[in-house]
């Protein structure tokens, strides 16, 4: 377990650490995660995940799109139990994991799986996630429908998130959005996190916050 993992998840700290378990053994036994990775899941996947979970408002509705291995909806409902989180995925095998993982935590009462394309989703979120889905043109594209008019979308880009604004300047233009580049560090011993955070342009922090 990483030093920074009690003050990160508190007394969710067991339940993170069986997930790292699922992960490092189920995870990349399905082909979700690379052999390579085990060594290196607490700082590059979980405490990475769970940078987010200083950003969503109490009580916040979460749909991670294209959720994968549960990165990063998972670390963020076990961070923050106060939230209710959709993972959202549309590959068999991927869906299946994450339903298996969710019942083996115990965190069904507030984290549910759905095969499903984000674009295909008709219901609004409070918080879009999105870790190593699209480029960000793309992705807003995807989920705008979830998060318009109040809520926001935090994609993890790290190095690539500047790139990604220029190149979906048009669409977040067209679409009335507006994007900024976060940098948020879950311990201070790690690496940012880079997020960048799409909502409705003119809507202020407190105006989301107060929703």
């Amino acid at each position: 377990m990483h030093p920074a993992a009690a003050a990160v998840f508190g007394d969710q700290v067991e339940i993170i650490s069986r997930y790292v378990d699922i992960l490092i053994s189920r995870g990349i036994d399905w082909g979700l995660l690379g052999p390579r990775e085990a060594d290196r899941i607490w700082e590059r996947h979980i405490l990475n995940s769970a940078a987010l979970a200083s950003l969503p408002p109490i009580g916040a509705r979460v749909a991670d799109v294209g959720s994968g291995a549960g990165l990063p909806g998972i670390p963020l409902a076990i961070a923050r139990p106060d939230l209710s989180v959709v993972l959202m995925e549309p590959l068999l095998r991927r869906s299946r994991f994450l339903a298996e993982a969710v019942e083996e935590l115990g965190l069904g009462a507030r984290v549910s799986v759905a095969r499903v394309r984000a674009e295909d989703v008709d219901d609004h979120f409070d918080i879009v996630t999105a870790r190593a889905v699209a480029p960000l043109g793309k992705l807003v594209g995807w989920t705008r429908l979830l998060f318009e008019p109040s809520g926001e979308l935090l994609a993890m880009k790290g190095s690539s998130a500047q790139a990604e604004m220029a190149d979906a300047a048009k669409a977040l233009r067209k679409g009335g959005l507006s994007a900024e580049v976060l940098e948020v560090r879950v311990a201070v011993d790690l690496e940012p996190t880079t997020i960048v955070r799409v909502r409705r342009a003119g809507v202020s922090r407190a105006q989301h916050d107060g929703r």
